[in-house]
């Protein structure tokens, strides 16, 4: 069942990509214009252009995404800390396997978060929950996933002692139910969560639906500024953000039906 999800899920979120929709424009204009129907060309042709155009110059993620972001604000860290979870996908495996050194993607404040966390309570445990998320890996089999987390904590002084490594999660519910039976908390401990601010609201539901019980969130990784200095041809940028936006919105939805 729950790798059934996760392949579905990701179908689901290739489908939901603004630039599959961008390319299936493109595609209905030149069959359109091959087969003579000139009306079907120019219709498919100025709706992709102006999607284009729109996504190009306006931050419209952004006011999908802040709503997201807007339910978490930065808050200082209790005084005490057992134990921290922080989520992976922070991580450039395949620039890793290359290169041999730890690469980090746009997410990295996560792990830079956890380990001064870590650093400020030396008694707290770390755990760092992140297998593979790619398809590929989960119908072709799962290769060795190199330990970026764990080596960029090490490097940091952190004692690998205080270390676990839960490296089988695909996504946000195996997150948090399989970094709890690797922690296996005990009532009264105060864990904290670190994740990215727009992705903590689903993060938290998992882990209390897996039986995290006051796990505090300590969000990072805001992607989000003001709309009108983000006006301007991006359209890498502005695609990223509101790909993430999409993504989010409709994972809630789908982990809120489930019980996820």
């Amino acid at each position: 069942m729950d790798t059934a999800f996760f392949i579905l899920s990701k179908l689901i979120g290739l489908a939901l990509q603004i630039e599959t929709w961008l390319v299936i424009g493109m595609v209905v204009s030149l069959i359109a214009g091959r087969f003579a129907c000139p009306r079907l060309a120019r219709w498919s042709g100025g709706t992709t252009l102006a999607a284009l155009l729109a996504v190009g110059i306006f931050p419209i993620g952004e006011i999908l995404l802040r709503p997201l972001e807007a339910e978490f604000l930065p808050r200082a860290a209790p005084a005490h800390i057992d134990g921290i979870v922080v989520l992976g996908g922070v991580e450039d495996q395949k620039a890793t396997a290359v290169w041999g050194e730890p690469q980090l993607n746009e997410a990295a404040e996560r792990l830079t978060a956890a380990a001064a966390l870590a650093i400020a309570h030396p008694e707290a445990r770390l755990v760092f929950s992140g297998g593979s998320g790619r398809l590929r890996n989960t119908v072709l089999g799962q290769p060795e996933i190199p330990s970026v987390a764990v080596d960029f904590f090490v490097s940091l002084g952190i004692d690998p002692g205080r270390i676990t490594w839960e490296d089988q999660s695909r996504n946000t519910a195996e997150n948090a139910r399989f970094s709890y039976e690797v922690a296996t908390p005990a009532s009264g401990e105060t864990w904290v969560l670190v994740t990215s601010a727009f992705h903590m609201g689903r993060a938290l539901a998992s882990f209390e639906a897996a039986g995290w019980d006051d796990i505090i969130p300590h969000p990072v990784d805001y992607r989000t500024g003001s709309f009108s200095d983000g006006i301007g041809w991006n359209l890498s940028g502005n695609l990223e953000i509101l790909n993430i936006a999409i993504k989010e919105w409709v994972g809630r939805l789908a982990y809120r039906l489930l019980g996820r």
